[in-house]
């Protein structure tokens, strides 16, 4: 990949140290970094629970798990692209259950240019993951000030004897001679008047 600002921090979770080594050597901290190991569910769980990671990648079996349930649990609490690599005779079986959790599978013994590709397609899964949590965040935001505004309408209505349509207009006028968002005028009025 060509040098950019953005890197993605990286936990790799695999009993075989030997595992461990090839995986970092495919792992250039230009694009990748942090590059943290873990070498059990357990000390995986605890480690995503401290760090947040963009790109976990577990080589199945683990000493304390088969992998699969930390795979899918990772998939489903949290923002991270999983990679799980698992034998080859156990690839569809494991790669039916996990696919629904959105778990990515590979095969293993796997050539290092497709893991390499994995982990490229595993990048575009992770920025496409970080959008979908800004848009949900700003959607939370919007649906947040809505309530505060009309928390103040009916504060304005109960306290003043305003109409509904007068509250709204006197919010909005408020915003707009203080340039103030609605928001800020919304928690001043309602800190002003809900006592």
């Amino acid at each position: 990949m060509v040098f950019r600002e953005r890197t993605y921090s990286v936990l790799i979770v695999s009993s075989a140290e030997a595992f461990t080594d090839t995986a970092k050597t495919l792992l250039p901290v230009t694009d990748y970094w942090p590059v943290a190991a873990a070498r059990s569910a357990g000390e995986a769980r605890r480690r995503t629970v401290e760090t947040a990671y963009d790109i976990v990648i577990i080589n199945s079996p683990l000493s304390d798990d088969a992998g699969v349930r930390l795979a899918c649990d990772l998939c489903d609490g949290s923002g991270a692209a999983v990679l799980l690599m698992v034998r080859r005779e156990q690839f569809e079986e494991i790669s039916a259950r996990a696919t629904e959790h959105g778990v990515v599978t590979l095969a293993k013994p796997a050539p290092l240019g497709a893991v390499s590709q994995m982990l490229r397609v595993m990048c575009a899964v992770r920025e496409r993951l970080a959008r979908m949590e800004n848009r949900s965040a700003s959607i939370d935001e919007k649906i947040e000030e809505i309530r505060l505004v009309n928390r103040a309408k009916w504060l304005l209505i109960e306290r003043r004897g305003m109409a509904e349509a007068e509250a709204h207009r006197y919010i909005e006028k408020l915003s707009m001679d203080t340039r103030a968002p609605r928001r800020a005028v919304a928690e001043g009025i309602i800190k002003e008047l809900d006592e």
